[in-house]
């Protein structure tokens, strides 16, 4: 089977595989520009990534973010979006942008929301004001807001849900939704609408969605419903199982994915595309990720460490002045995380562009055929001794030829 595919607004060529584990890198084309994958899109949920400017945004290296179709169409609506030309044009941004249908929000505003085969019905959080999102309407907005990469509106619960017949039905009602998805899509030829794999854990639920929505044929697929709260061995189960039985020339995206150790396992599993509010809101809290873990700038032990935030990282942070770079220290951090938006500010900026730096590192690691090697490098740098990385990490890595502590 082809390992390449192309439509009206995409294009997506496999460049190198992993001759262990499942992983590929390769280049997705859209309309605004190339993307090279795996990646991590940062969400800019409302047309905006709290505390950067767009250039700030490009400068870390992102081609694709996120917006999100439900807060979009809450504020500033359908209209002024019309009005404006769409997202691209109301936040000031050359590059992709992917919009999430709003399904995820009957999960995460569950107390807002009530479920019906019509669609869902919202109170908005800013008001009160009722709203019905159809997939009609999802695609509409969609459509309006103009974002190179649409996904269906699929029907979301929990995946710690013990309802087992809620989850099949929520399941079944996303296939259904998405044949209504692309029957109201008026622009395939300028936007690519991705389908939804739900089914919770259950992977007999997940390979009966994996079955049918490949027989849609959109130009690409994402795998739903985790990071809900599940375990990371039945996460990692679920992304395997997706893999194997999706098309190999299609791009593959986990939604709601965006811890170090969690984006290198998935792509070792198969997987090209995530997204997650993670590094950027934890930067919201004086949290730097680094290459040995995540650290808080707030804790007074920083309070006079003057060396950089990541010693390896080359972000405007990081990166000395007569490198071109700002020099930001740690112990400047611990200065004004807690008293100044500057500290969120800056730690955005670091950990937007550690987590893109790091995709860049496997996607060369994967064209070198040297991702088992990366692997070891990574946990060892990151646990020091790899009796402490987790055994969820060590059980999936091992089912995919990689054995950490051999």
């Amino acid at each position: 089977m082809s390992t390449s595919s192309q439509s009206a607004a995409l294009k997506f060529e496999i460049v190198a595989k992993c001759s262990t584990t499942k992983a590929r890198a390769s280049i997705l084309t859209l309309p605004h520009g190339p993307v090279s994958l795996p990646i991590f899109q940062p969400v800019a949920t409302q047309a905006s990534l709290k505390g950067l400017t767009p250039t700030q945004l490009a400068e870390t290296g992102c081609n694709l973010c996120l917006n999100n179709t439900y807060h979009l169409g809450l504020k500033p609506g359908q209209e002024t979006l019309e009005k404006v030309g769409g997202a691209h044009a109301l936040q000031g941004w050359k590059g992709n942008i992917l919009t999430d249908s709003g399904g995820f929000q009957m999960v995460s505003l569950l107390k807002l929301a009530k479920v019906t085969e019509e669609g869902v019905r919202f109170l908005s959080p800013h008001d009160g004001t009722p709203m019905l999102l159809t997939p009609e309407h999802s695609i509409s907005l969609q459509n309006t807001i103009g974002s190179d990469i649409i996904m269906q509106l699929d029907d979301v619960i929990a995946t710690t849900s013990p309802d087992a017949e809620r989850m099949e039905e929520a399941m079944e009602r996303s296939i259904r939704w998405l044949d209504r998805c692309i029957a109201a899509h008026k622009r395939p030829e300028k936007q690519n609408l991705f389908c939804i794999i739900q089914g919770g854990l259950d992977l007999e639920m997940r390979k009966v969605c994996c079955k049918e929505m490949a027989k849609r044929d959109t130009p690409g697929i994402a795998i739903g419903g985790l990071s809900g709260g599940e375990d990371k061995m039945s996460y990692c189960q679920v992304v395997s199982a997706c893999t194997d039985l999706l098309p190999p020339n299609k791009p593959r995206y986990v939604m709601g994915v965006g811890y170090p150790e969690d984006l290198i396992v998935s792509i070792a599993l198969g997987a090209d595309m995530f997204d997650c509010v993670w590094p950027t809101r934890t930067a919201r809290f004086g949290n730097a990720v680094t290459s040995t873990g995540t650290l808080n700038l707030r804790h007074a032990s920083f309070a006079n460490d003057t060396g950089p935030i990541d010693a390896d990282c080359a972000c405007t942070c990081c990166r000395p002045e007569e490198e071109g770079g700002l020099g930001i220290t740690r112990a400047y951090i611990y200065h004004v995380a807690s008293k100044e938006t500057a500290g969120a500010h800056l730690l955005t900026m670091h950990n937007v562009h550690y987590l893109l730096s790091l995709m860049g590192k496997v996607r060369a690691a994967i064209t070198e055929d040297r991702y088992p090697e990366f692997l070891r490098a990574y946990f060892r740098r990151a646990y020091g001794d790899m009796a402490r990385v987790p055994t969820w990490a060590l059980t999936a890595l091992k089912e995919v030829g990689v054995d950490l502590l051999a």
